[in-house]
């Protein structure tokens, strides 16, 4: 039984003396095996532990020498043991969970004595240097010789870039590295994406730049991203849409959409409200969604896309006279604030009441609107305005919608009196 992780050996005399323990545990390697003891002449089983500057490692008897075991952590890899002679803790962090627990379980019952058949033991022999290495965080792969095949990934992983590989998909290995902060798989063949990347629960960035992606999955939206992720590169892949649900990715910082084949962004992209570097260039957007007003951008790049140029007389006429009695109502509970959900009303009305679309008026629309788009400075909603277009413009259209006839009237109005002038 072996055991690698942090570990600290802590004296209980040392505040006799004052003095403080380091508080810092070293990297070791940790093992149960039997061992000669040369005061009765027998094997016995003890615990050593070896480390970068003592490689064949201190020894202790574990029968009948474990005081107390504190395991209040033992999730989060850590732990300790304290043995009656010598008198010291045996501080143990940064394990693999599972690990630990088995570990911590083999000590029990050499502590008991239990029949030593029982016990997974280990050779008790000097470690390799670099098993007391230092974890490592960072690893980069930008060669498909250098992938491993046969060995896995540090567990210890931080960042993992791995580029240029022809990965057709994402390798499970990785979604077992629960420390990884910024996964980078660009530069690969990757044409969709599992939706367990979601359990990576300290993932901050995602990098999937130049791959064959055609969609991203809901289930992504709605995993533990949704309070990890801040920055998201999908540029240079095959996108066509994304999800309604992707604005519930609302710590993104940096969203990368550029050349894709995106006909549109999200209808709530105003939802992401820390978002501050959006670039969608070369996409195939004609059109802004209403929402995109809220954003607050610090820099802004939508370069190359076939905007349509807005003109108020040309418009979607999605009216009906009169109006539905479901229109009506769904109307009612949005500009009511009335609560809603599957619990109270069809999941499909929840759906509809979720898009739900504002009126110049103030008030709401949900199926039944008139459609039209208007002109917006881009600079209304970012510092900085990559120029839309070769002619030097940072205008663009965004949609409108309008509850009723009177409302596109009075806007159709107002366009002309500000025409006029």
């Amino acid at each position: 039984m072996k055991l690698q992780c942090d570990v600290e050996v802590v004296s209980r005399m040392l505040p006799t003396f004052g003095i403080k323990s380091r508080g810092k545990g070293t990297r070791a390697v940790i093992s149960i095996g039997k061992h000669l003891d040369k005061t009765c002449q027998r094997s016995c089983i003890y615990m050593m532990i070896c480390t970068a500057k003592d490689r064949t490692g201190s020894k202790y008897k574990l029968k009948d020498n474990i005081e107390k075991f504190f395991t209040w952590f033992v999730e989060e890899g850590k732990a300790t043991v304290r043995l009656k002679e010598p008198a010291v803790d045996i501080c143990l962090s940064k394990a693999d969970a599972n690990s630990l627990k088995n570990f911590l379980s083999a000590a029990r019952l050499a502590d008991r004595g239990s029949d030593t058949s029982s016990l997974p033991l280990s050779t008790l022999t000097p470690v390799r240097a670099r098993d007391v290495e230092q974890p490592k965080k960072k690893l980069t792969i930008v060669s498909k010789k250098d992938y491993p095949l046969t060995s896995n990934f540090p567990y210890s992983l931080e960042q993992l870039q791995v580029s240029y590989c022809k990965l057709s998909r994402v390798d499970m290995r990785m979604l077992s590295l629960k420390a990884l902060r910024k996964l980078d798989l660009s530069n690969n063949h990757i044409k969709k994406l599992p939706a367990t990347i979601g359990d990576l629960g300290c993932l901050s960035e995602l990098v999937l730049h130049n791959n064959h992606l055609e969609s991203f999955s809901e289930a992504l939206c709605l995993s533990t991203l949704q309070r990890t992720l801040q920055l998201l590169d999908l540029s240079q892949n095959r996108l066509r849409t994304l999800p309604a649900q992707f604005c519930q990715l609302k710590e993104l910082v940096n969203l990368k959409l550029d050349d894709n084949e995106l006909v549109c962004l999200p209808f709530h992209v105003g939802r992401l409200s820390r978002l501050r570097f959006l670039s969608a260039a070369h996409n195939q957007l004609a059109v802004l969604p209403t929402d995109f007003r809220r954003l607050s951008l610090e820099n802004l790049d939508l370069f190359g896309n076939p905007f349509v140029q807005p003109n108020p007389l040309d418009h979607t006429m999605k009216l009906t006279f009169p109006v539905p009695l479901q229109e009506l109502a769904s109307r009612a509970v949005v500009n009511l604030r009335l609560p809603y959900g599957p619990q109270l009303i069809p999941a499909h009305l929840c759906q509809d009441l979720e898009v739900a679309k504002t009126c110049d008026c103030g008030r709401v629309c949900i199926s039944f609107y008139i459609k039209t788009a208007v002109s917006m400075n881009l600079h209304q909603v970012s510092h900085t305005v990559v120029l839309v277009d070769d002619m030097g413009g940072t205008d663009a259209p965004v949609q409108q919608h309008f509850c009723s006839l009177s409302c596109y009237s009075e806007f159709l109005d107002h366009s002309l009196q500000r025409g006029i002038r």
